[in-house]
């Protein structure tokens, strides 16, 4: 399996901190909301709580409450204002999932205000949220995904009975119905028969996005890491197996619950060659997405074929429990080295940009 080399730790074991205050944002208005609150007081406390000397000179811990509000100070401030006060600032570590946090809205914003910050650049980050998007510029890269149709409100209103046929068309075995834009699988529902395609494209349309509807794969899921060093060279970590213990499929109350799914990496059910394979797949689509940071790429692995792409994360879960952080910690990068390494990664991204 190509594993990591600790460069990565070893960069992020140097004073290249020792100066920088970094603001580590989480909250936010996304349906991803509470996932997030969760990633950045553990990314803030990791940055924060060392004695080894490697860490930032000041992190600040900074909420967006549901409303769009930054928390600075005890004050609920406009983005804007929150910088300002924040001042001076060196990186900006996104603990955002979803929404405005995770499309490249806030991303490019803070690239005019010439702030770095943590993950992918605006462009890719605006693709990878956009499924239907990010599923015909990897398919051009050669990567398999599953037959899908991207249906929205309007055309269900208009053609319900044509779209019923174009789903039965995706395949036999199933369906997923998820929105096009968004994570953690929120709205997502995994369909046997048609009988509740109706309910399940309302879910989605509740939350205003158009739904991508998806054949179903059978096989195993897995999901695979790439980190980028502060020297701008990629890792890619070992994938991760992903065993839900009850529900049709990986989501979001298996994803965050204590009694969730069961997670091993590297993968029990996979041959070495297998693992090798969704490696390359992985640093592919980190590529073809033009991704920058670290990304996660999630994979369901049939019995036969090439494994299929189900979706790129630019901003993935962070907790000490998420799954990129268990990839890495398999390969000795413990959390708080992660974290520092992420930080350490986007600074020295911004100091190269013209």
């Amino acid at each position: 399996m190509n594993l990591p080399s600790v460069e990565f730790v070893t960069r992020a074991n140097s004073n290249a901190l020792a100066r920088v205050h970094v603001a580590v944002v989480f909250g936010g208005t996304s349906g991803e909301r509470a996932v997030s609150l969760i990633t950045g007081r553990d990314v803030a406390a990791a940055l924060a709580n060392g004695d080894d000397g490697l860490g930032p000179k000041r992190v600040s811990a900074v909420e967006i409450d549901a409303g769009g509000r930054w928390l600075v100070g005890g004050e609920a401030l406009a983005p804007g204002e929150a910088l300002r006060a924040l001042a001076p600032l060196d990186v900006l570590f996104l603990g955002l999932h979803g929404g405005d946090g995770e499309n490249g809205t806030l991303q490019g914003w803070l690239e005019l205000q010439g702030i770095a910050y943590t993950g992918s650049g605006a462009q890719a980050s605006a693709l990878c949220m956009d499924k239907l998007a990010l599923r015909g510029v990897v398919a051009q890269k050669g990567l398999r995904v599953a037959p899908g149709a991207c249906v929205s409100a309007a055309e269900w209103r208009c053609e319900p009975t044509a779209l019923r046929t174009r789903v039965a068309e995706l395949g036999d075995s199933g369906w997923f119905v998820k929105p096009r834009s968004g994570g953690s699988s929120v709205a997502t529902t995994a369909l046997r028969t048609l009988d509740g395609l109706e309910a399940a494209l309302a879910a989605v349309f509740a939350i205003g996005d158009d739904a991508l509807v998806e054949a179903r794969i059978s096989g195993v899921e897995v999901s695979c890491g790439v980190l980028v060093g502060a020297d701008d060279s990629s890792q890619v970590l070992p994938p991760v197996e992903i065993q839900p213990r009850a529900g049709a499929f990986f989501d979001y109350e298996e994803k965050y619950s204590a009694n969730g799914a069961q997670e091993f990496c590297p993968p029990r059910s996979l041959s070495a060659e297998v693992c090798a394979r969704v490696q390359a797949l992985a640093r592919a689509a980190h590529d073809a997405a033009r991704c920058s940071g670290y990304s996660r790429t999630d994979f369901i692995v049939p019995a036969h074929g090439d494994p299929v792409l189900l979706e790129v994360n630019t901003l993935p879960g962070l907790t000490p429990r998420s799954l990129l952080p268990q990839e890495a910690s398999v390969v000795g990068i413990d959390y708080r080295s992660l974290c520092l390494g992420l930080a350490e990664e986007a600074l020295a991204r911004r100091r190269r940009a013209p």
